[in-house]
């Protein structure tokens, strides 16, 4: 009979002893949850940004504002030099119309008075003439003749004499100086003498006509005799 043989009795081996450099990097190092608190952030700064990004943030914000004062400057520059070109545009037109108006009035004075100027010369002739060779007669036809010569030539730039003769008077028009008693009532109102005619030019009433008016007043009723 065999016998199994009975298992060796070892005693049991002991941890290795810790080398003298990791004993004392374990004793100096920190611990984990030292190593973790160090890497936390203090309370109540959870969110907040870096130190770093606020620097760079204040360049930039610096940058934009000196970009917008500089866009507002060109800006104001260029509103300016327009308001000063529309200033002497205008002034240059305001000088340009009323030197074209001065010119236009010119020669518009220039024109009727060339138109007159064959009126004047016969005037000049009728006053010239030798009373001695002259009678009343012919004096009063050549009068007459430079009179109806210069107001067709004053007519051909628009003067239009004013003769209300037996018109309605027109205060428009007419100017009353006096009234006298009208004959009939259908005359009331209506002119009854010219003391001086008017003139209008091109509508424009240069002098009224200055008349006399009829005025019709009912007459007194008869006296009654007992």
């Amino acid at each position: 009979m065999v016998r199994k043989p009975h298992h060796e009795h070892r005693p049991h081996a002991a941890p290795p002893a810790p080398q003298a450099g990791s004993l004392a990097g374990a004793e100096a190092g920190p611990t984990q949850e030292a190593v973790e608190g160090a890497g936390a952030p203090p309370a109540g700064t959870e969110g907040a940004p870096p130190a770093s990004g606020q620097a760079a943030a204040v360049p930039e914000a610096a940058a934009a504002v000196a970009d917008d004062l500089a866009r507002l400057e060109r800006e104001a520059a260029e509103l300016k030099d327009r308001l000063l070109r529309t200033a002497a545009d205008f002034d240059n037109f305001r000088k340009r119309a009323a030197r074209e108006k001065a010119e236009t009035w010119g020669r518009a004075q220039a024109d009727v008075i060339q138109k007159v100027l064959d009126s004047i010369d016969d005037l000049g002739r009728v006053a010239h003439l030798d009373p001695a060779q002259t009678n009343a007669q012919a004096l009063h036809e050549g009068v007459g003749l430079v009179e109806r010569k210069l107001l067709k030539a004053l007519e051909g730039v628009g003067l239009e004499r004013l003769d209300p003769s037996g018109q309605a008077f027109d205060p428009n028009g007419h100017e009353a100086v006096m009234t006298t008693p009208a004959p009939t009532v259908e005359q009331d109102g209506h002119v009854a003498m010219v003391f001086q005619a008017g003139y209008r030019l091109n509508g424009y009433l240069l002098r009224p006509a200055r008349v006399a008016v009829y005025a019709f007043t009912e007459p007194p009723p008869s006296e009654v005799v007992h």
